[in-house]
């Protein structure tokens, strides 16, 4: 049994001898449940921007990876990632099904103990793979993915989670500057998702007209986003671990780099069609989020500008590499995860300072390039690319071993993509059956060329006569409703 008292200030006297103040506990315990809501606002976001026919295992999928991880994690994930006795890689079984995990002090902080610390991290860990598995959009078993989240959390996730947050990793020992996730959870979601991506392949009428969609509810990539942004504000400010100074700024930077972003991308996408896109300000907002996340306890406010505007430059433009390469990542997470960790990783180089690390009165920083500190960049940059290389091989390994045992086959039959996985896979419907038909077709209409349906489309500018037609188009639609 836990043996706790409380001391005269009302703060938890622990047997270990440590108190653990109230307030830090419920900030985190709140955190947890603000990041939690962002793991089905990612599936609402990549429904919302699919055909209908696949709009619901998406939302499917987020709530399955929730239940697969949380069982991962309490099995051995914590363990892998987060015990004391830990190589610089991976940890070890100490912590099996969570023995002993209670009233100790947090290897994360000593402010808040062990088992707070847990279910906290759990949330970074189950969203993780539901950013990845976003790249099976259309063309995928369900079933099959229950056991590559498994496998994918605990030899993904875990590993760099403990060489980037773990007291004995390699990453956090020399000096890697990684506030909330910018290596365990983005770049190496975004990167499995690339791996997946090859690994599918193209999706059926790839390169026709049937693909250059729009997304079918523009409200769930709202909803999605809505969801996204407030669970951040746990995602940056409750790494924090405490209820400080420090935990403030990193949401008054994760604000403000996400508006920066949104704007950014959506005036970059204005000057192609010359319409204001609200997916477009979805996916910079996004973008802005995924940039300051490492940064988000080491950066000022200024710094923050600069993160979203760069993250909303920066991820538009790469949307396009799968243009010059001829992968179809559905749903653009290379570009916006993958590269969007980046891109924070090496602004948290440059404009980390030991001031704003320090607000919380504890930590100590030798900062980034703004301190004079110039080596930091060269540990951001390895540990960047050590995410990246580690995520996309290890994602190929365990794609293809899956790939030669019966029944774990991840890419679906001709057949189920035609008909959409909502209905092959699951029998059920996010909108029950209206306006299948317009999706589900012959074979005979995959032969028009035209650019792939995504987040992002090709960026080619508009011409004076595409907007002339297009408006007279519109007007035509109305005169005929009056």
């Amino acid at each position: 049994m836990v043996n706790v008292t409380y001391d005269a200030s009302g703060d938890l006297y622990s047997s270990t001898g440590t108190i653990f103040n109230l307030g830090d506990i419920a900030w985190t315990l709140a955190s947890t449940a603000l990041v939690w809501i962002m793991i089905p606002g990612v599936g609402f976001f990549y429904s919302g921007l699919l055909r209908r026919k696949n709009a619901l295992n998406m939302i499917y999928l987020s709530m399955m990876t929730v239940a697969m991880v949380s069982f991962q994690w309490f099995f051995w994930g914590y363990s892998l990632a987060f015990s004391e006795t830990a190589s610089p890689y991976i940890g070890n079984l100490k912590y099996f099904a969570l023995r002993n995990v209670l009233n100790q002090p947090s290897i994360g902080s000593a402010r808040v103990p062990a088992i707070v610390f847990c279910v906290f991290q759990l949330m970074f860990a189950a969203i993780t793979p539901m950013i990845a598995i976003g790249a099976v959009a259309e063309r995928s078993r369900l079933g099959p993915l229950l056991a590559f989240v498994f496998i994918w959390s605990t030899l993904v996730y875990d590993p760099i989670a403990c060489w980037t947050w773990n007291s004995q990793g390699w990453s956090y020992v020399l000096g890697g500057l990684d506030f909330a996730g910018g290596t365990p959870v983005h770049i190496s979601s975004g990167t499995a998702a690339l791996a997946i991506s090859l690994y599918l392949g193209k999706r059926r009428g790839y390169g026709t007209e049937r693909l250059a969609y729009k997304p079918h509810n523009t409200t769930y990539v709202i909803l999605g986003t809505v969801f996204l942004w407030f669970g951040w504000f746990g995602f940056n400010g409750g790494s924090a671990l405490s209820a400080n100074l420090r935990a403030t700024q990193a949401c008054i930077v994760t604000n403000l780099a996400a508006s920066v972003g949104g704007l950014t991308w959506m005036l970059w996408d204005y000057r192609l069609e010359r319409k204001w896109s609200v997916v477009g300000f979805c996916s910079g907002a996004i973008a802005g989020l995924v940039a300051i996340t490492p940064g988000s306890g080491f950066v000022g406010s200024p710094a923050a500008v600069l993160f979203g505007f760069m993250a909303g430059t920066v991820c538009n433009f790469a949307t396009q590499l799968k243009f010059i390469f001829k992968y179809d990542d559905t749903l653009d997470i290379f570009a916006s995860h993958a590269i969007g960790g980046i891109v924070g990783n090496v602004l948290t180089g440059l404009f980390a300072q030991s001031s704003v690390a320090g607000a919380d009165g504890i930590t100590m920083i030798p900062g980034g390039w703004l301190d004079q500190n110039y080596r930091q960049l060269g540990i951001q940059l390895a540990d960047s690319v050590s995410g990246l290389s580690y995520s996309f091989v290890m994602t190929t390994i365990i794609l293809w071993v899956m790939h030669f045992i019966p029944g774990l086959r991840i890419r679906c039959d001709e057949e189920t993509e035609i008909l959409g996985v909502d209905d092959a896979e699951m029998g059920e419907y996010a909108y029950d059956y209206v306006a299948l038909e317009n999706e589900v077709m012959p074979r005979s209409e995959y032969n028009v060329g035209a650019s792939s349906g995504s987040r992002e489309p090709q960026h080619t500018a508009a011409t004076t006569s595409q907007i002339s037609e297009e408006k007279h188009a519109g007007e035509e639609d109305v005169s005929r409703v009056q």
